[in-house]
């Protein structure tokens, strides 16, 4: 039997994970800390989690506790990180000192403990974020990776990024995993350096070392006392109490949403793979939503009891579209998202209603926040 160690194995995606591989007939042990930003003052893993894998309860700077996990562990999944792309612009020490040094000392420790000897694939959670705007087309120049928008120009009410090369529009398009890495959030950051850390390792060792570049993950188990990741959280909380659904710039930014489910599967089947692999995959739904109609979807299914206010104020930070380019992960993986987004916001928002409707102030104060640091602008200032 497998042993499979999931860092960060009580999160979101983590439990689902676990589950997965509980089915798949593994051992699963996870190393989780249960912040309570995520998992509530009395954070758990699920009743049935809790007598089905072993759990290290800890950080994962703790280099005793992470060697005591990974002792005689197979695999690993490593989920564990700091995830708010607004909180990491101003928690800096806390986003790399999560993100990069716990990713740092997990291979530290692999390197200069028997684990080496046994540990024969590392799959690492890496993001899109690392992107930044991504892939773009211009009319003129082809194939574009624009650079960070600027502020004053969003605050003219402009938030289409240009032509890096002669200004003019552009369209996005689908990313490849080859674009050019140009994170513009710190969050970002400590993602492409904890991607690059452990695809070095795996390199070095001649073990399979996959990153797996989520999209926006979304379904039922997502954290909803978190005002700092997760739009379909944060408007569905609104959405209940009937207050005012606000949406940054002009509410036709666009993400990848992709279902729990899907990002599961990618992740077995990279922990699963035979043949030498050593890279980055992206994992997503290939397809485009705009923020305005994820609010308004989620505004519907609570009645429309809430006002959608497109407000033009924006994040520093934040990216205009995303969408991934899925050839690779269907190549690699045999990856194709199975759930469409209307299907799985469904799904969402029927877990969603039956769970406890978190304090709408605590989005309100995470916005305060970013503004009171110089993090937000609204157009016309």
């Amino acid at each position: 039997m497998e042993t499979i160690l999931i860092t960060g194995g009580a999160g979101f995606i983590g439990q689902h994970a676990c589950r997965a591989f509980l089915r798949a007939g593994a051992a699963v042990r996870v190393l989780d800390n249960l912040q309570p930003q995520i998992h509530g003052p009395n954070g758990r893993l699920a009743t049935e989690l809790s007598g089905a894998v072993e759990l290290f309860h800890g950080d994962i700077r703790d280099r005793e506790l992470v060697a005591k996990a990974t002792d005689g562990v197979h695999k690993i999944v490593h989920l564990a990180a700091e995830t708010g792309t607004g909180q990491s612009m101003y928690e800096v020490e806390r986003y790399f000192g999560v993100n990069v040094q716990g990713t740092a000392v997990l291979v530290d420790v692999l390197q200069n403990s028997p684990a080496a000897a046994t540990v024969k694939s590392i799959v690492v959670a890496s993001s899109r974020a690392i992107y930044g705007e991504g892939a773009y087309r211009c009319s003129v120049h082809g194939p574009v990776f624009p650079r960070p928008r600027a502020a004053l120009d969003m605050s003219r009410g402009t938030f289409e990024p240009g032509c890096p090369i002669c200004g003019a529009a552009a369209s996005f398009e689908p990313t490849l995993e080859s674009a050019p890495l140009n994170p513009m959030s710190i969050y970002g950051l400590t993602k492409q350096v904890q991607e690059q850390l452990v695809l070095m390792y795996c390199r070095n060792r001649g073990i399979n070392g996959v990153a797996l570049r989520y999209q926006n993950v979304y379904g039922p188990g997502q954290s909803l006392r978190n005002p700092y990741t997760g739009i379909l959280a944060v408007f569905s909380n609104l959405a209940r109490q009937g207050q005012n659904i606000e949406i940054y710039e002009d509410g036709l930014e666009s993400r990848d949403f992709v279902y729990v489910d899907d990002v599961v599967t990618a992740t077995l089947r990279a922990a699963a793979l035979s043949k030498p692999f050593c890279g980055s995959l992206n994992i997503g739904s290939g397809l485009p939503t705009t923020v305005h109609e994820v609010a308004t979807q989620v505004n519907r299914h609570f009645g429309n009891k809430s006002t959608i206010q497109v407000t033009g104020a924006f994040r520093v930070g934040d990216i205009r579209h995303n969408v991934a380019s899925l050839l690779k992960a269907k190549e690699v993986l045999d990856y194709s998202p199975s759930v469409p987004f209307e299907d799985g916001i469904k799904r969402f928002l029927k877990w969603a209603e039956r769970e406890e409707a978190s304090d709408v102030g605590a989005y309100a104060a995470s916005v305060a926040e970013l503004d009171s640091r110089g993090l937000m602008g609204r157009r016309g200032s």
